[in-house]
């Protein structure tokens, strides 16, 4: 990716995250950005190319961000059991950190528009699904016996108990330690009913 195209979509996630997706506007986006509106046009063709490259742009950082070395402590170097790296992953959503904040909420916002305006609803959806797939891979790999409907079905509570954590924990309604120990409580609670699930099988 080009220095400038990284400015544009790195502006248009604070843009986002500040003012919502309503109020992203190419002139302020260019300003944010330090580039001209024709060179966002020439990138990006229209506000919709913006918004549909900017979510990728937002996963993709998150995927950086849960993967590097942070506060929870360097990657460990071998192999951990595939539940470790779920934990880590999803801690790792809660982190005191401008970009994860910024990320965040932008992530937010742009699902909130999606209610009242469906242009990136396939996006999103498809974004959300890879989302709940890459958990559900960790779950099953922990949980071999478990079925794959009951694998699916909590990994999708876990992602949108994160999502709805993370929106308290954005709006200051909850710290960030207690924001993750509530994480790590129902990961427990979890992979404890699969585990009872499988053996039931």
């Amino acid at each position: 990716m080009s220095d400038r195209r990284r400015a544009i979509l790195e502006g248009a996630a604070r843009v986002i995250a500040r003012r919502g997706v309503r109020g992203l506007r190419v002139s302020d986006l260019a300003a944010e950005a330090g580039v001209s509106t024709a060179l966002i046009y020439y990138h990006f063709k229209d506000r919709t190319g913006i918004l549909r490259h900017a979510l990728a742009f937002i996963s993709d950082r998150a995927d950086r961000y849960t993967g590097a070395a942070d506060e929870l402590g360097p990657v460990p170097p071998a192999t951990p059991h595939p539940h470790r790296l779920l934990e880590r992953i999803l801690l790792l959503e809660f982190q005191d950190l401008p970009e994860v904040r910024e990320n965040s909420t932008a992530w937010g916002e742009l699902r909130a528009h999606t209610i009242f305006d469906p242009e990136l609803r396939e996006e999103l959806t498809a974004a959300g699904a890879a989302w709940v797939e890459e958990v559900a891979g960790l779950l099953a790999a922990g949980c071999p016996a478990a079925r794959g409907a009951d694998v699916t079905a909590a990994a999708e509570r876990l992602t949108a108990l994160l999502e709805g954590l993370s929106s308290r924990w954005l709006s200051g309604l909850l710290p960030v330690e207690h924001a993750r120990d509530l994480m790590r409580g129902a990961i427990g609670v979890e992979i404890g009913r699969l585990g009872s699930r499988a053996h039931e099988n």
